[in-house]
């Protein structure tokens, strides 16, 4: 049961405080969800993105193009107006008020989702979701991967002969490439490509000096990625997919660009997801395509980790920002690129694209019912929405015996840096974020007249988002 003590508390109190008192033993206080919202003459509306402008304007425009009669109002003018509007940054929002008013308060976050956005945690569900559903398709969307937990570089040698004994055999026969990630680091901090045993172990000791590290980088003018190993402990470490697919960006403004000279650059998906209420889940159709700063090189096993150029294979557009909007497409815009990976000389295609879509929007259906699995890491309200970046890597593999293009799952952001996206294709966050307003905040401040839900099957597409999930939770978070 997810019980609640009556007492009072200040209602900006940290996450974790908050945890301990909602799984607190009492009585249940939640208000009864079935009581329809009596709308107020006047919708307020907290809006503080403190740190991201463009979110903050994207927000009050979407707000403001639903039509609602609304005001908006400052964090020390919230307390108590109802109904309330809280789309902000997660810790702008008060988090006691979404829990306990149930019918008039919305909030643009659930409280507690660490089992989709910490890669551990993430890694950890699925692969406990597939030791019941085997035949899931997170079986080849999700890379091999191992959790280490490690404050010490000097640590790591107990750890072969036990937790990662797996690893080291594999690192033993040097037949592959795996990349180290901070299981709660973001915009490619700390991430690392190595392929022995010695290279990890290179690679910790460096983050142990990390601190003279970055002040060298800075010095030198140099992308500064290094981490405190003592201050984040935990890391994933995943198999490397080094059959990524392959295209030319500048192809998709230069049509008549000679073949001879399209050079294959490694990228990333960044699809954005909104989940809604307990629980629908919607991928935005407009799926951006994030490109490497450099030519891609494929690593063999006679290269040396020590000196790997990570330019080519890391795609993370926060790391490439001198490079701006170049580097950056929507997916449609690569229809009609040539493909320069695997045997090369073929067309990328509409088909191909709505596959990868629909391969998208299944994984990330399975990803989310994992993440249910685990109530305490992940717990759905009725009355909050939030905005998730997904990424995706595409791999292109002719030995498939389904379809050469195979979606992998990276990560899972809240609050993503959609600012990177740059100006050019603002118009598609500025359409993502009216779409989040009519299928989120519309319906709960002015529900159907009939009091009916509408007819939206999973795989129905509107306002540009595909509906890939609906699970009615009933739950710890429910009770």
């Amino acid at each position: 049961m997810f019980l609640c003590n009556n007492i009072q508390v200040s209602s900006h109190s940290g996450p974790s405080s908050l945890h301990a008192r909602l799984l607190s033993p009492s009585s249940p206080v939640t208000p009864d969800p079935t009581i329809p919202l009596q709308i107020a003459a006047m919708l307020n509306a907290l809006v503080s993105w403190p740190t991201t402008p463009l979110t903050d304007s994207l927000v009050r425009a979407a707000i403001k193009r639903i039509g609602l009669p609304t005001s908006f109002v400052a964090i020390e003018e919230a307390a108590g107006v109802q109904p309330l509007l809280q789309w902000s940054t997660y810790d702008d929002i008060d988090h006691e008020r979404t829990h306990f008013d149930r019918t008039t308060v919305l909030a643009s976050s659930y409280i507690f989702r660490k089992a989709l956005i910490r890669k551990h945690y993430l890694s950890r569900g699925i692969q406990a979701y597939l030791k019941k559903r085997p035949d899931s398709i997170l079986a080849s969307a999700c890379p091999s991967t191992f959790e280490v937990e490690i404050s010490f570089a000097d640590e790591l040698d107990e750890m072969w002969t036990d937790e990662l004994w797996e690893l080291g055999y594999k690192l033993d026969s040097c037949t592959s490439w795996w990349i180290l990630k901070p299981g709660m680091a973001d915009r490619g901090m700390g991430i690392r490509i190595f392929h022995t045993k010695e290279e990890l172990q290179q690679i910790f000791e460096s983050f142990e000096d990390s601190d003279s590290e970055n002040e060298e980088a800075e010095n030198d003018g140099q992308d500064v990625t290094a981490v405190v190993i003592s201050q984040l402990r935990h890391f994933v470490i995943q198999d490397y997919i080094n059959t990524p697919l392959l295209l030319d960006p500048s192809e998709t403004t230069d049509r008549e660009k000679s073949t001879e000279k399209l050079i294959g650059r490694k990228f990333h998906l960044r699809a954005y997801c909104v989940a809604a209420g307990a629980l629908q889940l919607y991928l935005y159709n407009r799926v951006l395509a994030l490109f490497s700063s450099i030519p891609y090189e494929a690593l063999s096993i006679n290269t040396s980790g020590d000196h790997l150029d990570l330019r080519a294979h890391l795609t993370n557009t926060s790391l490439q920002t001198e490079h701006g909007e170049n580097n950056v497409r929507l997916l449609t815009e690569l229809e009609g690129c040539h493909i320069l990976s695997g045997e090369g000389g073929n067309i990328f295609t509409l088909s191909s694209i709505e596959k990868l879509l629909s391969q998208m929007s299944e994984v990330l259906s399975e990803t989310f019912k994992a993440s249910l699995q685990n109530p305490v890491h992940f717990q759905p309200l009725p009355n909050a929405f939030e905005l998730f970046g997904v990424d995706f890597l595409v791999s292109h593999d002719l030995a498939s015996a389904t379809d050469p293009f195979q979606v992998k799952i990276l990560e899972i952001n809240v609050e993503p840096a959609i600012e990177l996206t740059g100006p050019r294709l603002t118009w598609i966050l500025e359409e993502l974020f009216i779409s989040i307003a009519e299928v989120c905040v519309r319906p709960f401040f002015q529900p159907p007249s009939d009091g009916k839900e509408p007819n939206w099957k999973v795989g129905e597409m509107r306002h540009n988002l595909l509906k890939c999930l609906d699970e009615s939770v009933q739950g710890p978070a429910m009770q």
